[in-house]
């Protein structure tokens, strides 16, 4: 059985600010990783509707806002192979000021320690925070534990690709 290849140590991997040119590939990967992640909470159908063009229009949007909010992508070897967002809490009853809108990173990038640079890009150490997560995602709850959030009790259902999805909610 061979040891876990550390990936890192043989890809330049770049944590930078997102770019109105990385729409088209934020596009693509967001899509990708929403197949990734949702397979198993979504119907197929759902999923085969999720629109690449779609996700890159959201993200023209999302590089253009202002200084308090932290869009950054991660790139192997020059590619986008993942993401984060944050930013001002959205929700009324917002338990903190921040809130990690989402980060997402290309299945054969986990285990790498590229969603951590990514996780530190958008959260300071230390830096109150919350975020909404899937009710059924224990590999991000893990992740999330690690980085001192824990759930506070709080879950709602959402609409997601025209179906619904559960989502808790872990503070720090």
């Amino acid at each position: 059985m061979e040891a876990p290849t550390d990936i890192s140590a043989q890809t330049d991997i770049v944590v930078r600010p997102v770019r109105d040119v990385d729409a088209e590939a934020l596009g693509r990967v967001h899509a990708t990783c929403w197949h990734e992640t949702y397979d198993h909470l979504i119907s197929k159908a759902a999923l085969e509707n999720v629109s690449p063009r779609r996700l890159a229009e959201l993200w023209t949007h999302w590089a253009q806002q202002g200084p308090e909010f932290k869009m950054f992508a991660a790139l192997a070897d020059g590619d986008i192979v993942g993401f984060v967002g944050s930013g001002p809490a959205r929700d009324r009853d917002a338990p903190r000021e921040r809130e990690l809108y989402f980060i997402y990173l290309l299945d054969r990038f986990h285990g790498t320690g590229i969603g951590q640079q990514l996780f530190d890009a958008a959260i300071e150490p230390g830096e109150a925070a919350y975020l909404w997560v899937a009710e059924d995602n224990p590999r991000a709850h893990r992740f999330y534990a690690r980085n001192g959030f824990a759930l506070d009790g709080a879950s709602h259902t959402e609409p997601f690709l025209g179906e619904t999805l559960t989502e808790v909610r872990f503070v720090r």
